[in-house]
């Protein structure tokens, strides 16, 4: 059974915390219009979509050194980049595309594609004063921390656990154990909030924690 207050609450990142301005087409199409190629945003950001559910494998590298993560990631996206672009049926637009993709996964990096949820800032503040430790728990790549900074989250954390550093993406127990022993916490202290049914609540359930499903 769950405490009452429980002694860390982890977090979803995108969809939870934050999300992005526009749709993901929309978004692309702020850096292709900088190289000189546009497109339907509607139909950019379906064949998004398509790309990223048909990954073989979720975005973590069981096995893979620390110091090769960063290129691990850039190129797992890249993957996802280049077969969108070609779904789109605008790829050969591109002079550089290895160029193209370098800006744009910069920017995903910046603050400008993103923005918090207006209950974001009010829930982190009202748990902090509770002496509540607040985690961040994602699916998400090491520019997460550059991400949380720009968005001056950063300070509400005590600890980030990502599927890339740790090797098993959500809803994967492991990762959900990862951050429970950064705070020596058992899964009946602590509670995942996150907007997946499958990844956040069925996850966070099967771990042990308790789960809350927050449908944005």
């Amino acid at each position: 059974m769950s405490r009452t207050v429980p002694q860390v609450i982890f977090l979803d990142a995108v969809g939870t915390l934050f999300g992005v301005q526009q749709s993901v087409g929309a978004m692309y199409l702020n850096v292709t219009r900088r190289f000189g190629v546009d497109a339907d945003a509607k139909a950019l950001d379906r064949a998004f979509y398509q790309s990223f559910k048909s990954m073989p494998f979720p975005m973590a590298f069981p096995g893979v050194p620390v110091e090769q993560i960063p290129r691990k990631e850039y190129e797992w996206w890249e993957a996802i980049a280049r077969d969108t672009f070609q779904r789109a049926g605008i790829y050969d637009q591109f002079s550089d595309f290895s160029a193209f993709f370098a800006e744009l996964y910069a920017y995903f990096a910046s603050p400008e594609p993103w923005f918090i949820y207006p209950d974001t800032i009010p829930f982190l503040n009202y748990w902090c004063n509770q002496g509540v430790d607040l985690g961040v728990l994602s699916n998400f790549d090491t520019r997460i921390h550059a991400v949380l900074k720009a968005l001056g989250l950063t300070p509400y954390f005590a600890s980030i656990t990502i599927s890339t550093e740790v090797g098993a993406a959500k809803p994967d127990p492991l990762i959900f154990q990862v951050a429970l022993s950064k705070h020596n916490c058992s899964p009946d202290q602590a509670w995942h909030i996150g907007d997946s049914l499958q990844e956040d609540y069925e996850g966070a359930k099967t771990a042990g924690m308790r789960a809350i499903w927050l449908k944005r």
